[in-house]
């Protein structure tokens, strides 16, 4: 992930334990729902699942195009 920030391409970081993301040194941090679901909850009927995946993807699609100097959990 550092490497490819290196080379000047945006990363980001969808995790379900944000300080592990800090640890490991990424600069953007989305957090995710839970560790066996990181981007959906099967609880939900699958119209409340679909909003809730496309909401975290527009959180990480945002947090690409956010200048960070710092590491940023974008909450």
């Amino acid at each position: 992930m550092k490497e490819i920030e290196r080379a000047g391409i945006a990363v980001v970081h969808v995790c379900t334990i944000t300080p592990i993301s800090m640890t490991v040194g990424a600069n953007r941090i989305v957090p995710a729902i839970a560790i066996p679901y990181p981007l959906g909850d099967p609880k939900k009927d699958a119209g409340a699942e679909v909003t809730l995946r496309r909401e975290i993807m527009d959180k990480a699609l945002s947090a690409l195009a956010t200048p960070v100097s710092e590491q940023t959990i974008f909450e």
